[in-house]
């Protein structure tokens, strides 16, 4: 079996969030075709409640915490991505975007994403398309074709098993496919790696 990661990133902020539910059900429905392909998924959720002074504090610094490291490192090292975030004001959260902000600017450069959004509304359903897609976009990562929208009747009666649902387990469905096409990832890339050893670099001085 091939081990492979997913990041599911959500910024809810209550608890309980029904942007927390909807990315666990994506991260279900992704999790389940990838183990269907063959695959041995590992799943590292990180809510952005959690982190949300550690975030303000690296725009701040430039620098990030030890408590904000490893969700960082999660995400710039998953072979995918799940990006769930509430919708105020017609677009994603400050801190969703705050967030994305303090990755290093390659990180998810390649990286499958699927995004996901919840609102009161279904007026706010656009939001997927003209403010997360184009974030992820700019991003270079891999945006799948399907995003999710929740607002608050998709959860009630027939909606979360009918339509909810179905669109849910497409866009799993899709994210595994682009998962399962790529070589698994070898974590994120260190800033500070050196590209050539010291000895090639002393070869290369003139005396």
């Amino acid at each position: 079996m091939t081990a492979r990661s997913l990041a599911v990133v959500s910024a809810g902020l209550s608890q309980p969030s029904s942007t927390r539910l909807l990315a666990d059900q994506l991260a279900a429905a992704t999790r389940d075709e990838l183990v269907r392909r063959g695959h041995e998924v590992r799943v590292h959720v990180v809510e952005l409640r959690d982190h949300a002074h550690d975030v303000v504090n690296h725009l701040l610094t430039g620098f990030p915490s030890a408590a904000l490291r490893a969700p960082l490192d999660a995400v710039a090292g998953a072979d995918g991505v799940i990006a769930v975030s509430p919708i105020f004001s017609a677009s994603y959260s400050g801190l969703f975007k705050s967030f994305f902000d303090v990755l290093e600017p390659a990180a998810l450069a390649g990286t499958p994403v699927l995004v996901g959004a919840t609102g009161g509304t279904a007026r706010h359903s656009l939001a997927l398309e003209h403010a997360l897609r184009p974030l992820f976009s700019y991003l270079r990562a891999v945006v799948v074709p399907t995003g999710v929208y929740a607002a608050s009747e998709d959860w009630s009666g027939d909606a979360a098993d009918g339509a909810l649902r179905e669109r849910v387990l497409r866009a799993g469905a899709e994210l595994a496919e682009q998962v399962d096409r790529r070589p698994a990832s070898t974590g994120p890339a260190d800033p500070f790696a050196l590209t050539t050893d010291f000895a090639r670099l002393l070869g290369d001085r003139e005396d």
